[in-house]
């Protein structure tokens, strides 16, 4: 059985991109996103500037890639949570909430929002208006491969309603991530009971 090959300028360009996002994600964790340059990416990644811009195009595009992607990760880990919990959707939600939590407490898009530091407009935009939309469909398509039963539009208001509550708690922390996890699962647990049809 052949399996089907990446075309080489499909995957020349995913490894470019790959390096370039790997090279801002150790600059921004060294010095801050304000501190990183198009120029001090570039030779972090080893290649030109001019390679830098002709794929990404800007360093707003560029920046926004890079919260894609840190979101992104962040999600895949959450997804393994929920799946391993699939018989209890309490424990699942709430198990991926507090591991969302845990894990956004050492991402350097959120510590440099925190922190108040340089940059904090911009990624504080990125954040709400690029990555949240992301993360909400990605979150409402997990609970519909999970729980087949729960309805679309059910499965978007508990996505939408999470990652919102997930960014707040993130970004203004007012106890632990398992606390925070147990108190939103309670406050949640009757609606998500009523669109499992357990109630």
């Amino acid at each position: 059985m052949s399996t089907a090959r990446v075309p080489y300028a499909a995957a020349a360009r995913s490894l470019l991109r790959t390096t370039v996002i790997n090279a801002v994600d150790e600059l921004v964790r060294a010095r801050g996103w304000k501190a990183t340059t198009m120029a001090d990416v570039a030779e972090a990644a080893g290649v030109s500037r001019q390679t830098l811009y002709n794929e990404f195009g800007s360093r707003q595009a560029l920046v926004e890639a890079y919260v894609i992607r840190e979101i992104e990760t962040l999600l895949g880990e959450v997804g393994v949570a929920v799946r391993e919990n699939a018989d209890d959707a309490h424990a699942a939600l709430e198990s991926a909430f507090a591991l969302f939590l845990k894990l956004a407490s050492d991402e350097p898009v959120v510590q440099i929002i925190v922190a108040n530091t340089g940059g904090t407009g911009e990624l504080t935009r990125l954040l709400t208006s690029v990555a949240q939309p992301v993360a909400v469909s990605q979150v409402g398509e997990l609970i519909i491969e999970v729980w087949a039963q729960v309805s679309l539009a059910d499965a978007q208001l508990v996505a939408d309603t999470l990652v919102r509550l997930a960014v707040s708690h993130a970004l203004f922390a007012t106890g632990s991530p398992i606390e925070t996890a147990r108190e939103v699962g309670r406050m949640i647990a009757p609606f998500i009971d009523k669109a499992l049809g357990l109630s």
